[in-house]
């Protein structure tokens, strides 16, 4: 079976930057297990194999795997897709702004590609779940030791640790400074005793200390349990991110925007973008988005199941 694909980074306006991502325009005829094996060929954050949708309201149906499992959501996967398909003429281009609907695990995920010139440049999905808030984290002790960091390190307060989710739980550890996202180091085998079988086992550092005055947020976030020692740029945190600190903006009604640095501990630069909106002091929805750049293409040839 000839199997075309086509990689791109995303969350960056160059190659080599943000998160890459390996894309199968056409995964019809492929089993579950071969697209396991795929993603494990790659062995990136993750793969996407696009299939058609369900219902014919959808533009496509994913399925997003990493090297370990398939997962439900995924926000690199999901913009990168979205990216790729427009740059290689599977969705057409409406304008400047063309909106389409992803079919995913954890529900339709809209997506809004943004052109200019005739070429999409930019991609924001829009979060399929509202916001979840996980049970009580193991305490701010043992997330230190788990870190790899010392307890004044940890926020406390109103920026205490939480786990939300919006599709994948991430348990977000805000810090006092970058200097401490820097040292972060997980100790697995304390990952594995304390965090392993928790609500939300992957792990998003940050600290309001970018690196560009135009950011908001420096970040790491590492998913051992998914075979992703750290992750250069994940959308599905950045959604949940986005519930996270919505909840504590004290505006009962508004838009509020982030711009979130990811992977520079990597050499890969990433730039993640987040918007909430707000009603009646609940969040009414979380976008995130970034630009992207395709990197190569080229076929698989594999028997499928």
């Amino acid at each position: 079976m000839r199997l075309v694909y086509h990689t791109a980074d995303v969350f960056t306006e160059k190659i080599f930057g943000g998160n890459p991502l390996a894309v199968f325009p056409d995964a019809r005829g492929l089993g579950d297990a071969v697209m396991l094996q795929i993603a494990q060929e790659f062995n990136l954050s993750e793969t996407v194999f696009v299939l058609p949708p369900e219902s014919q309201a959808n533009t496509r149906r994913l399925r997003i795997f990493t090297p370990a499992a398939e997962i439900p959501f995924a926000g690199h996967p999901t913009v990168g897709a979205a990216y790729v398909l427009a740059a290689i003429g599977e969705i057409p281009l409406t304008g400047d702004t063309t909106h389409i609907v992803f079919e995913e695990g954890a529900g339709p995920v809209p997506v809004t590609i943004r052109a200019q010139n005739g070429k999409p440049v930019f991609a924001q999905l829009t979060a399929p779940l509202a916001p979840v808030i996980g049970p009580p984290p193991p305490s701010r002790v043992a997330l230190a030791e788990i870190l790899s960091l010392e307890i004044a390190d940890l926020m406390g307060g109103t920026m205490a640790p939480q786990a939300v989710s919006v599709g994948m739980p991430i348990l977000f550890v805000p810090l006092r400074d970058r200097g401490a996202v820097v040292r972060t180091s997980v100790r697995m085998d304390l990952w594995a005793a304390t965090l392993k079988q928790y609500w939300a086992p992957q792990i998003m550092v940050l600290a309001k200390d970018p690196v560009f005055p135009t950011s908001d947020f420096h970040a790491r976030v590492f998913v051992p349990g998914l075979s992703i020692p750290e992750d250069p740029a994940t959308g599905a945190a950045a959604a949940a991110l986005g519930g996270y600190l919505g909840a504590r903006e004290p505006a009962a009604q508004g838009t509020f925007t982030y711009v979130v640095e990811q992977g520079f501990e990597m050499g890969r630069e990433s730039l993640l973008h987040i918007e909430v909106d707000k009603s009646h002091g609940s969040i009414a929805a979380i976008r995130v988005g970034g630009h992207a750049v395709l990197v190569s293409h080229g076929e698989f040839n594999v028997q499928g199941d």
